[in-house]
């Protein structure tokens, strides 16, 4: 997944605008969205969405960020939208693989309940919203086998630590929030899980937005978060491989494919180890390539 679209369960037509927008992922949101007096009618409305979503043939993938597990209200969003059939939950204030083995054990209840294949439903983790996850972002692996993705915000993050912003003059993040993209990064590689880039706020900055793409896309991450859907193209771009990337790639897997057991090999006189190799793998793999 390229591009993860947030919308309100209680969105309306935004919902459909994001089905359409060319999003990979659109996220139904039960959390900061919605207000609390609202909670109950946004699961409602989150349910009748995914019924009627989930049924599409050609859809992007369907998750709901539900509300944290330290608030009581998750097993009320789980009850309304696992029917549904989402994709996936997006867990926040996650705070380590304990959370996910915590939600894990929700999920399979629901599902048996539903109907639904074990394990149908997958969990993306929101794992540096509080100050005690970013001790814990190295504890997720082996936690589910639900776990596909790691992501990571600094709103929460920022207001926990009572600072006064999390960006300077420039935009950059500032160093706390640097750290916690880190540790997300780190994690996320741990556990073998996908590391989604947190969002772009300012939305009508298209160059700042494309700018932390490319930091995103350069340092690991595999898409981004956005919160509008003007920033789907810009954020898919940058995360699909290139013509010349995917060439550069394949040709390296040819190269070591040609020398069994080799540690290195040689192309236009560059030399490439294993790690390229790898490298190499996710790249095809990216642009839909057979190579893994």
């Amino acid at each position: 997944m390229r591009s993860l679209l947030f919308v309100p369960a209680d969105g309306g037509r935004k919902l459909d605008k994001a089905m359409a927008s060319g999003a990979d992922a659109v996220i139904v949101d039960l959390e900061d969205s919605i207000a609390p007096e609202r909670k109950t009618a946004a699961r409602g409305l989150a349910a009748a969405f995914l019924r009627e979503a989930a049924a599409q043939a050609a859809r992007p993938r369907l998750i709901v960020r539900i509300n944290g597990l330290q608030t009581g209200l998750a097993d009320a969003d789980l009850d309304a939208v696992i029917p549904g059939r989402p994709d996936a939950i997006m867990l926040p204030k996650a705070e380590g693989g304990t959370a996910v083995v915590h939600a894990d054990a929700k999920l399979a209840t629901r599902e048996a309940i539903a109907g639904l294949p074990g394990g149908h439903v997958e969990i993306i983790a929101l794992a540096t919203e509080t100050a005690q996850s970013l001790f814990l972002a190295g504890t997720y692996r082996g936690a589910s086998a639900r776990l596909t993705g790691l992501t990571w915000g600094a709103e929460d993050l920022s207001a926990e630590l009572g600072a006064l912003a999390n960006r300077d003059a420039d935009g950059s993040f500032l160093d706390p929030y640097r750290l916690a993209r880190v540790l997300c990064l780190a994690g996320a590689a741990a556990a073998e899980a996908a590391a989604i880039d947190t969002v772009y706020v300012d939305f009508r900055n298209e160059a700042g937005l494309r700018r932390e793409c490319e930091e995103a896309r350069r340092d690991g991450f595999i898409g981004k978060l956005a919160i509008h859907p003007a920033q789907v193209a810009v954020i898919n771009d940058v995360f699909t491989p290139k013509p010349d990337a995917i060439v550069r790639a394949q040709a390296i897997i040819d190269a070591f494919a040609a020398a069994p057991g080799a540690g290195t090999v040689g192309i236009g006189g560059v030399m490439y180890d294993r790690p390229h190799l790898v490298r190499a793998r996710q790249v095809v793999a990216r642009a839909g390539g057979g190579d893994r």
